[in-house]
């Protein structure tokens, strides 16, 4: 998969980047991330990419034309490079579609994905024209699409093959089935008057997996029941929904 990033502010992904996950995808040629500075495809001294909106109004708007420019050539570049015509852009706005791991998914699905990190008070409306997918990562404002682009390329990059190592690990992960992850314990078996719940120290691995499908079930309906109507439950497991909820597993502090 390739990732090209087009924002105002490219010295921001360098951390991000530079480790963990990301890290080593990149470096087993499992992801390729291309940053470019959206004021490369400006053409006066001043390298100007905003201007003040139509109609009076606070801040500056993104010029359509330096991002339009922009995008052309790297998608040609792309086209050329990887022999894939095909690059899906996905720009960054508070008003788009909130990123949840279907969305991940569906992103994780493509070659090449061309994110536009979206600055100041707003964007020229024609830019939206661009784009395939319009994402924003939560109902919050924040001063530019830079984070929202680097949280959507952890989520997305993730998701390749190869790049976890194994399978079982999304297979498990909060929001993969539409609840959100059962509870985990380490070593020590009790710490400070806490003890793991003895199903996970029996061996019976039919017990473990029928514990931690009911604990993410039940933390779902405790902490996020919006998600249940769309999570993929057995009739036998929403007839039990009071059940689990009442069905408390913490010892007391």
């Amino acid at each position: 998969m390739r990732i090209d990033i087009l924002t105002l502010f490219p010295q921001m992904f360098a951390g991000p980047f530079d480790f963990s996950i990301i890290k080593r995808a990149v470096e087993q040629q499992l992801v390729a991330i291309k940053l470019h500075d959206l004021r490369d495809y400006t053409h006066d001294a001043h390298r100007t990419v905003d201007d003040a909106p139509y109609g009076g109004g606070a801040g500056m708007v993104l010029k359509p034309e330096p991002v339009f420019e922009a995008v052309a050539a790297i998608k040609s570049q792309v086209a050329k490079e990887e022999k894939t015509p095909e690059t899906a852009v996905v720009l960054l706005t508070p008003q788009g579609q909130l990123l949840r791991q279907e969305l991940a998914r569906e992103l994780s699905l493509h070659p090449n994905l061309l994110l536009v990190c979206g600055h100041y008070e707003g964007i020229d409306e024609r830019i939206r024209y661009l784009a395939k997918y319009e994402v924003s990562i939560g109902d919050y404002v924040l001063s530019g699409g830079e984070l929202p682009a680097m949280v959507l390329v952890d989520a997305v990059v993730r998701l390749l093959p190869d790049v976890l190592g194994s399978e079982l690990s999304l297979s498990e992960e909060s929001h993969n089935a539409g609840l959100l992850e059962y509870p985990h314990y380490t070593r020590p078996p009790e710490f400070r008057g806490r003890k793991v719940p003895e199903v996970l120290l029996s061996g019976n691995h039919q017990e473990i997996a029928r514990w931690r499908r009911e604990q993410a079930i039940k933390r779902t309906l405790e902490r996020r029941p919006e998600l249940l109507p769309k999570a993929n439950l057995t009739p036998k497991e929403k007839g039990k929904l009071g059940e689990i909820a009442g069905h408390s597993t913490s010892p007391p502090a």
